[in-house]
């Protein structure tokens, strides 16, 4: 994808992610849309077939970057030298959760908030079984390990919703330590 080509996605998503914060998932069109992105229809549409299609899009970005294996030094943050620490790696998922945290609240509950968590818990659960479950010794071996990915998944999901409603009171490392007191007696 050229530089031109990223200036409108990035404007797109942008521009939704400004609207989800106003108003709710079904009340916003695709022309309030391009209207904040200041782009074409025809461009929108070459880009995004549907209001759907740009959520799930947008989703797949974030969570390519926030799950992504090789974390990279950020602004606010910096888990580069902690690749492969599985601890270091939810407290760079949930900083990320932090930053945009207007955005995955909306997200988390909109309308559409069952297919944001859907993607949420698919990019979930390989991280579980690329970094918790393969290799090592498992305490627990009666519970299959697809079950067990899926527990994982989802008492994270869940961990993530309930930060978000309370405020984000606690910093990402104490709900890393939360999630790992949760999953270390299951696996």
């Amino acid at each position: 994808m050229d530089r031109r080509q990223q200036k409108t996605r990035k404007a797109i998503f942008s521009a939704f992610s400004e609207l989800l914060i106003k108003h709710s998932y079904s009340q916003i069109t695709v022309q309030e849309i391009i209207d904040r992105a200041d782009v074409g229809r025809t461009t929108f549409y070459a880009h995004f077939p549907t209001k759907d299609d740009l959520l799930r899009e947008m989703c797949e970005e974030l969570f390519e970057h926030v799950f992504s294996e090789e974390p990279e030094a950020e602004q606010t943050h910096d888990f580069s030298t902690a690749a492969g620490n599985f601890g270091a790696i939810i407290t760079h998922i949930l900083y990320h959760l932090r930053e945009h945290e207007k955005t995955m609240l909306i997200l988390l509950t909109c309308e559409s908030g069952e297919l944001f968590q859907r993607y949420f818990h698919q990019y979930f659960n390989g991280l579980v079984t690329d970094r918790i479950l393969s290799g090592g010794e498992r305490k627990n071996t009666i519970v299959p390990e697809d079950l067990l990915t899926e527990q994982i998944s989802a008492s994270f999901v869940n961990l993530v919703r309930w930060w978000l409603k309370n405020g984000m009171k606690q910093s990402p490392e104490e709900i890393a330590e939360y999630f790992t007191a949760m999953t270390q007696p299951i696996i």
